[in-house]
């Protein structure tokens, strides 16, 4: 008969898993302090055992260090303050309603009561939108790009990595910021990292150790009832 672990008893790779996935948290200030290489690439060791479709792997990723990623910091601010319009490789969502915008609206509206933001307050809204592109202070960045020709499902597939990746990096000790605001100029990301016509932009991740003083990182987001994500039947 299969063996099945014991979930109740503390330590096992059950109750790890679950303190992982619980403890993570999307960081929006950090510290400038270097992550160190090995470290690094310890995490995208660890990232890239998630599964793919037939295991192609499609995913790449350009990693930024502490210099390269300020000029990028630098470029991407400018570009964004005169080419405000979307320029993405993968469409994005003309708008989100129902549960998805109620969703969206609960993590917005507690990012600002954290940060002493007024709901009705545009200008400092928009500011601390803007913060996407200064990737909130972060003192690395990865750009995640996948092979153009494999279509969606490649997308699909780097979803997986990059969940993985965000989990690895907690383990590690890293904070980490998925963006999806930064492929809202993702010709301007991969002209400017050299990324060839033949893969897509994804999403960056933004990384390094979390300010765990500022008041952006002391609100948690929720999460939906299981009943509300899943039908048995």
């Amino acid at each position: 008969m299969p063996q099945h672990p014991d979930s109740s008893q503390p330590g096992n790779d059950l109750d790890t898993l679950n303190r992982l996935m619980s403890e993570r948290f999307t960081c929006r200030a950090y510290r400038n302090e270097a992550v160190p290489d090995a470290l690094i690439r310890s995490i995208v060791s660890t990232a890239k055992q998630c599964a793919s479709w037939c295991n192609v792997q499609p995913w790449h990723l350009v990693i930024g260090s502490l210099d390269t990623t300020e000029r990028f910091r630098n470029a991407l601010v400018e570009e964004a303050s005169h080419a405000p319009e979307v320029d993405s490789d993968i469409p994005f969502p003309d708008a989100y309603r129902g549960l998805h915008a109620q969703r969206r609206q609960e993590t917005g509206y507690r990012l600002y009561e954290a940060l002493g933001i007024d709901r009705h307050d545009r200008e400092r809204r928009a500011s601390q939108s803007f913060e996407n592109f200064r990737l909130f202070g972060a003192p690395h960045v990865a750009i995640v790009t996948m092979a153009a020709d494999l279509g969606p499902y490649a997308a699909v597939d780097c979803g997986g990595f990059i969940a993985s990746f965000l989990l690895a990096a907690h383990a590690h000790g890293i904070a980490t910021t998925p963006q999806a605001a930064i492929a809202r100029h993702a010709k301007f990301v991969r002209s400017h990292f050299g990324i060839g016509d033949d893969r897509k932009m994804v999403c960056a991740i933004s990384f390094g150790y979390a300010d765990p003083a500022h008041p952006a990182n002391s609100f948690r987001t929720s999460r939906a009832p299981d009943d509300e994500i899943m039908t048995l039947v």
